[in-house]
């Protein structure tokens, strides 16, 4: 039998509108999380099937789905329903490896779960996604590098795979300290040159910029306060900051469903370079969307660190 819909009661109501939301600013998701919530995964159905092949976007919409703690079970009566359907597949898959994530489910159920739904759609990179989110949080190693591959055979461009590859290269070798020739930033760079020049990948090396001092911050080779440090200070970093808002200037992206994960990264790039001018203008379009990262690195309350920067830039601006 499923779980009765939880209570809307008004403390839950105020709990909630002080987490850090991760629909960002997809309205047509915050109206279908709401349904699934109560058990109309209806309003799911008809989300997916609008959504299509717009990878990106199908892999923010089902993970953030996936994220309600009653999405298996309504996700498990939806493939009840529609025993063929690849979408409920892919979301029970997602939601099985977020109750792993949580400690509620075994690994190997959520591996077979993201498993079943490949196989119902060949073409989807999401549930290979699901598995790439489940062996970085065991760290499987190459493992993680061989699904990264998986995902990227069916969409080159995936954002949201790009971004998990970075913060999982950026952990190698934390103990050595300080290195301008880390792997994470190849990666990057090669990510960026490789994709078209009005992807949002190209902002990859700033986000490999910021997992790194993540890194290095948590094993005591940088200060806990990123804007007091000279990870962002050095001459290759300045380039880096450069070319990533250079190309925000030319090539917004007002449409990618991931886009305010990526101004984050640059706003917070560009308040420790100590260009206040430039993040203003960055958080004037991020509005109230604040992300957990980067600004909760390396230990962090993210809110309170986003309004502190905010507050900063926007008075230099």
């Amino acid at each position: 039998m499923s779980p009765p819909p939880p209570p809307l009661g008004r403390s839950r109501k105020r709990a909630a509108a002080q987490i850090l939301d991760a629909a960002l600013d997809d309205s047509e998701l915050v109206a279908a999380r709401a349904a699934l919530a109560q058990g109309r995964w209806q309003a799911a159905r008809a989300l997916l099937a609008r959504t299509g092949d717009d990878w990106d976007r199908r892999g923010h919409r089902v993970t953030v789905l996936a994220l309600e703690p009653y999405s298996a079970a309504w996700a498990g009566d939806w493939l009840l329903a529609e025993p063929e359907s690849a979408d409920a597949a892919v979301l029970l898959a997602l939601a099985q490896v977020r109750r792993t994530l949580r400690g509620k489910e075994k690994p190997v159920m959520a591996r077979e779960a993201c498993r079943t739904a490949a196989a119902l759609a060949p073409a989807d990179p999401t549930p290979w996604l699901g598995l790439l989110m489940l062996e970085r949080d065991l760290g499987a190693g190459e493992e993680i590098v061989r699904l990264f591959g998986e995902v990227r055979a069916r969409y080159a461009d995936h954002h949201h795979a790009h971004h998990l590859m970075v913060a999982h290269l950026a952990e190698r070798r934390s103990e050595a300290g300080p290195d301008p020739l880390h792997e994470v930033y190849d990666f990057a760079h090669w990510a960026a040159e490789q994709a078209p020049a009005d992807s949002p990948l190209a902002i990859l090396p700033v986000v490999a910029h910021a997992e790194r001092y993540r890194v290095l911050a948590a094993a005591g080779h940088e200060p806990p306060d990123p804007a007091a440090c000279g990870h962002w200070a050095g001459r290759r970093a300045r380039q880096v900051m450069k070319a990533a808002f250079d190309w925000w200037l030319e090539w917004e992206h007002e449409g990618h469903p991931r886009r305010l994960v990526d101004l984050n990264f640059l706003a917070h790039a560009k308040v420790c370079e100590g260009r206040g001018a430039e993040a203003a203008a960055l958080f004037h379009r991020i509005g109230d969307h604040v992300t957990p990262a980067p600004w909760s690195y390396p230990d962090r309350d993210p809110c309170p660190a986003f309004r502190a920067a905010r507050a900063g830039a926007l008075g230099t601006a």
